[in-house]
């Protein structure tokens, strides 16, 4: 009896090791229920002076690319954490293991890490809220945005003063095609509506009215988001002008590089990195993106995208120009 006793505690403490290593190299999102009463946090009661870091990972061939992102980030004094939240559910354990091994290693700050496994490819769980986030504000973007610390903490300045709006730096825009009579997704040179998340800064609270209020409208624009696998980005700027009545704020970066955008030359790219970029499809893409619209403002029964205009810089010299040495230069230069 006491040998069988034995080889029950050890298989008992063999299964425990086992569990304890999962939780140390990675997480599995299983909350089944990440709208429940308790999720809704206190504004006032979380962390003002930091943000909170959700990058959605999904393709392997970018995991060298958002290594050094995240090391970037964890390097910034005003990030309190990162989740990058992975949404391939195929890709094997082994991989997520040594992705979550390198990042801690590639860690140069305070900031945790923390390596999320979604429960499904959904792009409608990047906005789910998560109870470990404790800021105010959280950024979410993509795996192949790389930004300056400089720039990154002026876009949190320029929010901490606007802190009902989204703030980044890639916006579009909404239509109306007078020909077609109906809305389409387009590029207007001077007003935009629509801010991506390749770079969006927001107040926690929106991830809940995106992921849990709303009723069955809500529901159903999800369920449009998961139809078409794209879109995630244009809901949530309807989520937001609709309760501010507001739109975007853009604002300027000293170093940003956007390894998705298919202007990318060719050279230059690594490891296929463009290529599985929605970017690079751009034509079908833009068309998908403008049924998205559409169908959103049939189920909304309205437009609440609202326009907004210029850009926030984080300096500002004197325009006017004089005469020096011979030559026309800005009068605030020596």
């Amino acid at each position: 009896m006491s040998h069988l006793v034995a080889r029950k505690s050890a298989i008992f403490l063999l299964v425990v090791f086992s569990v304890t290593r999962l939780v140390f190299s990675r997480s599995l999102s299983l909350d089944q229920d990440p709208c429940g009463s308790r999720k809704l946090r206190e504004f006032e009661r979380l962390r003002s002076d930091q943000i909170t870091v959700l990058i959605n990972g999904y393709s392997e061939s970018r995991i060298p690319l958002l290594q050094s992102i995240v090391a970037s980030y964890s390097g910034s004094s005003i990030v309190s954490s990162i989740l990058v939240l992975w949404g391939n559910p195929s890709t094997p354990g082994q991989v997520l293991d040594q992705l979550h091994h390198n990042l801690t290693q590639s860690s140069f700050g305070a900031a945790s890490i923390s390596l999320v496994q979604q429960p499904s490819s959904s792009l409608n769980s990047r906005f789910l809220p998560r109870p470990s986030v404790e800021t105010r504000a959280v950024l979410v973007c993509d795996d192949d945005v790389e930004i300056d610390r400089k720039s990154l903490e002026f876009a949190f300045s320029v929010w901490k003063s606007n802190p009902e709006r989204l703030v980044g730096l890639f916006v579009r825009s909404h239509g109306f095609d007078l020909q077609e009579k109906d809305w389409i997704y387009t590029v207007h040179p001077d007003k935009y509506s629509i801010l991506l998340t390749k770079f969006m800064m927001m107040k926690q609270d929106y991830l809940f009215e995106y992921s849990c209020s709303g009723g069955v409208e809500m529901e159903e624009m999800r369920k449009i988001v998961d139809q078409m696998r794209n879109c995630e980005d244009i809901l949530m700027n309807f989520v937001a002008a609709d309760k501010l009545k507001a739109g975007p704020i853009m604002v300027g970066a000293e170093r940003v590089r956007d390894w998705g955008d298919a202007r990318n030359e060719e050279e230059e790219l690594e490891n296929g990195v463009r290529e599985v970029g929605l970017s690079s499809r751009r034509v079908e893409h833009r068309k998908r993106r403008g049924k998205c619209i559409r169908e959103f403002h049939r189920v909304m029964g309205k437009m609440p995208l609202m326009y907004s205009y210029g850009k926030v810089v984080n300096s500002v010299g004197e325009q006017g120009l004089c005469r020096k040495s011979g030559k026309l230069v800005f009068c605030d230069r020596d």
